[in-house]
């Protein structure tokens, strides 16, 4: 009791002042309000938006801890210190060596993530005078899982401030946003840095003094390796469950699943964007899988490689499963209508897999195609809304006659 009186104290110091959004956010965070409504026209509910985004948080967290012991494996694997794995529950894998090495790379990238995210939110929230917007508690965490390991600290603050300020809140901040935050600051790292962002290779074994030698080792990924022609030495259980090189969080396809369920359960990601995504990859990566076999591209050509892998393996490489599942279906970015989720969705797999196939110089796709269809979200939601109004006018003139 307390505590509470004192809070609610300093709430009553600040109230009215330019620090009092500040305040408040902290407090809220802490505490549920304690005014109620009343009447029938106020919908009545548990949660709201922080606990909304804590619940995606949540959801994110497995593939945040599998990231830091995959950091560790492969540094450990390249090394020669250990032997692959293929068992999710190996203990070579789940080692606290493993994980040492993944805290000192990944923690880094969330600190710096969050520290200069929420910094700017602050500044914006006490000079425009509003509340604190939570949108930024999943994008902090997003952004660490969709980089590279290996991202130089400095990069990754220009790119989180470039991505808060000129990608949400140009726009009015949390909700008002058209384009993902989070891909927005990949999507700047991207062109601002390409040789950071190629998508072909990733930091495998740490830094210097991690490795004990006088250079890194640079692994090919999945996709990089493909993109060359070349046969990636990877069995289906290792790219299942996530035992190869990737950004941090989106190797394990495994517990991306696993996140998406809860995602579905709880009612805040949407099943038909995931579903309709996953259908669009699969159709897309079939057409090429019969242009390769036709003999239509032959075997030296540099779209062949990725062009004739089996169009189901698509779903487990690369960052298209943790997209379609945490990214895509932003509520704010994706499309509102349920057909036109259908569409949002399908467009983005097909997209996806057209862009990893005919681009070898970035072999990854999913950024560009959530993107895209973030701005085209809204039209799509247009002519759904449009085509219903039309049929309804139909059925009238039918009553009416």
């Amino acid at each position: 009791m307390g505590l509470k009186q004192n809070l609610h104290n300093l709430k009553e110091k600040y109230k009215g002042t330019k620090m009092a959004p500040l305040f408040n956010g902290f407090h809220t965070f802490l505490y549920l309000p304690n005014e109620t409504t009343h009447g029938g026209t106020h919908v009545k509910a548990a949660d709201d938006l922080k606990r909304t985004m804590n619940t995606v948080i949540m959801a994110l967290v497995p593939c945040l801890l599998f990231g830091m012991f995959n950091a560790g494996y492969q540094h450990h694997l390249a090394t020669g210190e250990i032997e692959r794995v293929t068992g999710f529950f190996s203990g070579n894998f789940w080692n606290l060596n493993n994980l040492g090495v993944g805290l000192i790379k990944v923690l880094p990238l969330v600190i710096v993530s969050y520290v200069v995210g929420l910094a700017i939110e602050f500044v914006f929230c006490i000079i425009k005078g509003h509340e604190i917007e939570e949108g930024y508690l999943v994008t902090g965490m997003l952004v660490p899982l969709i980089v590279p390991i290996d991202l130089p600290l400095w990069m990754l603050a220009v790119a989180v401030a470039f991505g808060v300020v000129i990608g949400k809140e140009v726009f009015g901040g949390t909700g008002m946003n058209i384009l993902n935050p989070a891909l927005t600051i990949r999507a700047f790292l991207f062109f601002a840095y390409p040789t950071w962002m190629s998508g072909d290779k990733v930091w495998v074994n740490g830094a210097r003094e991690l490795a004990g030698s006088a250079d890194a080792i640079s692994g090919e990924t999945m996709l990089g390796s493909l993109a060359q022609n070349l046969t990636p030495n990877y069995s289906v259980s290792e790219m299942f469950f996530g035992f190869i090189p990737g950004s941090v969080g989106e190797t394990s396809t495994f517990l991306i699943l696993l996140g998406a369920l809860f995602l579905i359960f709880t009612k805040i990601g949407s099943w038909r964007i995931m579903l309709s995504s996953v259908i669009g990859a699969l159709v897309m990566g079939f057409v090429f899988n019969m242009v390769a076999d036709a003999g239509i591209i032959g075997e030296t050509s540099k779209f062949y490689g990725l062009m004739s892998l089996d169009f189901w393996k698509h779903l487990l490489i690369g960052g298209f499963a943790f997209g379609a599942v945490y990214m895509a279906t932003d509520p704010v970015t994706a499309s509102q209508t349920n057909k036109g989720k259908w569409i949002y969705g399908f467009l983005i797999g097909f997209i996806s897999i057209m862009i990893r196939v005919f681009n070898p110089a970035y072999p990854e796709g999913v950024m560009l195609a959530i993107l895209l269809m973030n701005v085209f979200a809204p039209t799509i939601d247009h002519y759904v809304v449009q085509g219903n109004v039309k049929k309804r006018l139909k059925r009238a003139k039918v009553k009416t006659a």
